[in-house]
């Protein structure tokens, strides 16, 4: 398949999507809106929805019917980005090429439009067209796998133990803690969150589990290495923050060479999750392979 012709098109499909679900503002909730719209269309590649879809199709459903929830997981994506870059946390001036959302519009608004794009994905896939799609009892089972990814369990425990461990010294445990959590918990419930809705059964869900969770530690081990040997321009932000800032990341403990072999192994392991599928989940084989070669 044409990985690049298929991530073009379903990213057409998501930004046209989100367009829809998050309108321009107006009236004294103008300039928040403004703001999340800011960072919601600077450029992001779209993952996480993108795998959603793909998940979807991979159990015989259809991508258009996870529209609500792969937007909503590029919502959150999207939030923890604006929260990431916020003086508080890793004080970052460029994302995506531009400047970050609080350069643009100042610390609080940038806070509160992270705070919005977070609540604005649970309402989306609480909304009638999902409802429409799927079983309430299978909007229930995403609402709660997406809160989990989210929250104090997956992402944030993750951006935690993340901030924690700058400049402190760091074992192989605590790097994959964090990986596992600020990364691959929401890449995860993207998966399983399209098996779920596309209709996937119990052997489908866990296997599109195993290979999320070893796809998602593998892309975070991807941005670590982009960091060291990625092109700033090309990347569209500062390289080198993260030995800077002396973060706990798999090239500082283990060297670049042997990351790289743990994330061919991932990669690996990931593509053989998906042995019981067959060509519909030739999408999230390609995109695991992709993960690898990505410049940015």
């Amino acid at each position: 398949m044409d990985l690049k012709q298929y991530l073009v098109e379903k990213k057409k499909i998501v930004d046209r999507a989100l367009d829809r679900y998050l309108p321009e503002g107006a009236g004294p909730a103008a300039d928040l809106v403004k703001a999340m719209r800011y960072s919601l269309f600077a450029g992001g590649k779209r993952l996480r929805p993108i795998l959603c879809m793909a998940s979807a199709e991979a159990v015989g459903g259809h991508g258009a019917s996870v529209l609500p929830a792969a937007c909503a997981l590029e919502l959150i994506h999207t939030y923890s980005l604006i929260h990431d870059d916020l003086p508080a946390m890793d004080d970052d001036d460029m994302r995506r090429g531009q400047p970050t959302s609080h350069k643009v519009f100042g610390e609080a608004l940038a806070l509160l439009a992270g705070d919005g794009l977070l609540t604005e994905a649970f309402r989306l896939i609480c909304s009638e067209e999902l409802l429409k799609a799927i079983p309430a009892e299978s909007v229930v089972k995403v609402v709660s796998l997406v809160a989990e990814a989210a929250g104090y369990k997956g992402m944030v425990a993750g951006q935690v133990a993340d901030i924690q461990a700058e400049g402190r010294p760091a074992d192989k445990a605590l790097v994959d803690f964090i990986h596992t959590h600020k990364t691959a918990a929401l890449i995860t419930a993207a998966v399983v969150c399209g098996g779920i809705v596309g209709g996937g059964g119990e052997s489908q869900i866990a296997a599109l589990r195993s290979y999320g969770r070893k796809v998602g530690l593998a892309f975070q081990i991807s941005d670590d290495l982009l960091d060291v040997e990625g092109d700033s321009e090309a990347m569209g932000k500062t390289t080198g923050s993260d030995i800077r800032k002396g973060k706990a990341t798999y090239p500082a403990l283990l060297g670049i060479s042997r990351s790289k072999e743990i994330q061919k192994g991932l990669v690996e392991e990931a593509i053989a999750s998906l042995d019981i599928f067959d060509e519909r989940a030739d999408p999230l084989r390609e995109i695991a392979r992709y993960i690898i070669e990505r410049k940015k």
